[in-house]
């Protein structure tokens, strides 16, 4: 098969993003607009003022990323785009201008779901023979913690997710209390290398036996009792001691939960994806605990794991070859639903 480029567009929360992919895993090029300074006044992503930067940056992104693949949009194949879960102002904005662009240059055009391109951003700069499914892996991100069966490309089987907060959320909310700025769980990660991890013996929580879920929201809170509870009684505490001690209860939690992913499906083969997958910690923690258990652990580089549009390019590749593409109608694209 000759070579195929897929122009990818991400716009679902706060970067706006586009990047040409050659057959799913050669990176041409990756173009990322990030809105951290806008937001960060606010301590969080405020989804209008999100929506409205995209507007601004997405056309002057998606031409860079043209230019610095050496690409015109004649050689491009087709036009993979983000089409949920996320910010929907945001998510329209990058749907929308996808539309137009696939309709106008007549390509073809690919929805992706946005899970499944933080899943494929493996396969970024990693040549086949050394990272293929089937494999076990863990979406750790602002919104999601799942644990994924790839059985094969495109091909996805749920064993596991969080049933509260996401694993990002609770750091994004522990350093808030923290008075850290946003990003949360960059600083957590920053200020935790500092501090004494077994400081705090915050809960770690299993739920029932085998189960592949996660819950969030009793360590969040526990640690939010213990620094209420300090502040009631005068005392203060070390907000590194605390950081790495919360850290460590995050970390020991996806990291026997992802084995025993692994174990139930008889793989032997594990990759993170998500922007908490760039936590230093976690990549230690799984790199120690998949040596012991003789599992193959693939983690992208750390530009890949946060929000981007490779990893979109990447997944719609996977998508087109397999004949998943849109209408080519302006006003009905059915498989692009929010």
């Amino acid at each position: 098969m000759e070579n195929i480029r897929i122009l990818g567009i991400e716009s679902s929360c706060d970067e706006t993003a586009a990047a040409v992919v050659e057959n799913g895993r050669t990176v041409l090029s990756n173009v990322i607009y990030s809105q951290i300074a806008v937001h960060r006044p606010f301590g969080g992503v405020v989804p209008e003022i999100a929506s409205r930067n995209h507007v601004g940056k997405i056309a002057e992104v998606v031409d860079q990323a043209l230019a610095d693949a050496n690409t015109s949009l004649e050689e491009i194949d087709a036009v993979a785009v983000t089409y949920g879960p996320g910010l929907v102002g945001a998510l329209l904005v990058g749907l929308s201008f996808a539309k137009a662009m696939a309709f106008a240059a007549k390509k073809p055009l690919v929805g992706v779901h946005h899970i499944m391109g933080h899943v494929c951003a493996n396969y970024l700069g990693v040549a086949e023979a050394d990272f293929a499914p089937p494999y076990i892996c863990l979406v750790v991100s602002g919104g999601h913690t799942h644990l994924i069966r790839v059985t094969d490309y495109g091909t996805y089987e749920i064993l596991g997710k969080t049933r509260d907060d996401a694993a990002g959320e609770a750091f994004d909310k522990v350093a808030r209390a923290l008075g850290l700025p946003y990003p949360g769980g960059v600083e957590i990660d920053r200020i935790a290398q500092q501090g004494d991890a077994a400081r705090f013996a915050f809960p770690r929580v299993m739920l029932e036996s085998g189960s592949l879920d996660f819950s969030f929201s009793g360590l969040k809170s526990a640690v939010l009792n213990e620094l209420n509870s300090a502040k009631m009684q005068n005392i203060e505490l070390e907000a590194a001691d605390v950081a790495a001690s919360f850290q460590r209860a995050v970390v020991d939690v996806l990291a026997a939960k992802a084995a025993e992913a692994c174990k139930q499906a008889g793989l032997q083969k594990l990759a993170l994806a998500g922007g908490v997958s760039c936590n230093s910690a976690l990549r230690a923690r799984m790199a120690e605990v998949c040596t012991k258990e003789g599992i193959a652990l693939q983690i992208p580089a750390p530009v890949f794991c946060t929000d981007n549009a490779a990893m979109i390019a990447s997944a719609g590749y996977y998508e087109f070859i397999a004949g998943h593409i849109a209408k080519n109608d302006l006003n009905a694209y059915p498989n692009l639903v929010l």
